[in-house]
């Protein structure tokens, strides 16, 4: 029996011209697009500032994972303030914590340790997936 689980919205910081920020994207970009593609749907936080109908329906109709780059926590707050369900919320300054060692440097492109450390967070999110019921069947589908 295959049984279709629901897929999760992933919504990261935009946090432009900000090294942080750019960590919060590049996780969102592996985890969507390489570890967890049948899982997930992104959800570009602009989207949900400007109203986009079809961006605030995937928050509305699913629970979200947010990746935030800074203590405002704008990723979150949009997709509650839309009527979405937060499932999974992360910060990058926890992942750094955890990895001084990769000290993100950069802003249009991340340095090696910064890319890792978008790697190393993309991973913690995508084995944190199956305690929320993320499984899916489908292939991915376009970014939102």
């Amino acid at each position: 029996m295959n049984v279709k689980k629901q897929r999760v919205v992933v919504v990261p910081c935009s946090g432009i011209g900000k090294s942080l920020g750019t960590v919060t994207r590049e996780a969102a970009y592996e985890l969507c697009d390489n570890l967890r593609p049948s899982d997930t749907l992104l959800v570009a936080l602009s989207k949900l500032v400007l109203g986009d109908a079809e961006a605030r329906e995937r928050v509305r109709t699913s629970p979200a994972v947010t990746i935030d780059g800074c203590k405002k926590m704008c990723a979150s707050k949009l997709v509650k303030h839309n009527g979405g369900m937060v499932a999974l919320e992360f910060a990058v300054f926890d992942a750094f914590r955890s990895h001084k060692d990769l000290k993100p440097e950069g802003i249009a492109e991340l340095n090696p340790e910064g890319q890792q450390l978008a790697r190393v967070l993309a991973e913690e999110i995508a084995g944190q997936l199956d305690a929320i019921g993320c499984s899916g069947t489908e292939q991915g589908e376009p970014h939102a």
